[in-house]
């Protein structure tokens, strides 16, 4: 259920492999508040959350006793649909964004067009294949899931690093970063920016 005054909505998801409430707040003071069974995944929203200066709330629970892979996935399809949610007839955007961001040797880049037509490019080679516990293959499933359900197109470059965790960092603060400019509102535009008049 989507609130257009505060741009916020929540979601929630069950299914034999996951129960998950989530809350998401376009114009919130970047807090966070997250327990899921993912404890690497539960890093990265936060940093996504503060750097993006967005509200996001999360509870989940998971078949993890198989692998972190549902909740993961399942995650990225609640926050994409709570985004899509709260962005509503996008009235008013900036609708694109591109963000750098260092993380110590690493440096991540996230483009974003808040278009309504979902495509995921993900361009990222790591060090290695997992980050402690985390299977590092569900960054590309997380992001994937995100884009497609919030209705966006988003390409992920990860440009160079030599530590897996720093690059990953790197990409979770640049999408904050980039999403909180894509939806900041742009007092000259008038109704949505696209010359189709709808987005």
């Amino acid at each position: 259920m989507a609130d257009q005054v505060t741009r916020a909505a929540d979601v929630a998801r069950k299914t034999n492999e996951t129960d998950i409430k989530l809350a998401f707040a376009i114009d919130g003071s970047g807090v966070s508040k997250l327990e899921t069974d993912v404890p690497f995944l539960n890093h990265m929203l936060d940093l996504f959350t503060k750097h993006g200066q967005f509200d996001l709330n999360v509870e989940a629970r998971g078949d993890v006793d198989i692998d972190d892979h549902h909740t993961v996935e399942d995650i990225g399809i609640c926050l994409g649909q709570t985004i899509q949610e709260a962005l509503g007839d996008k009235r008013g955007i900036k609708r694109y964004a591109s963000v750098f961001v260092p993380m110590d040797e690493a440096l991540a880049q996230v483009v974003i067009d808040l278009s309504n037509r979902p495509h995921f490019e993900y361009r990222a080679q790591y060090p290695s294949a997992q980050v402690g516990s985390f299977q590092v293959e569900l960054v590309h499933e997380f992001l994937w899931k995100l884009a497609l359900e919030a209705r966006m197109t988003l390409h992920v470059i990860v440009h160079y690093g030599a530590n897996t965790h720093h690059m990953i960092e790197a990409v979770f603060k640049a999408l904050g970063r980039a999403l909180d400019e894509a939806s900041s509102i742009d007092p000259r535009v008038q109704g949505v920016p696209s010359t189709k008049g709808v987005l």
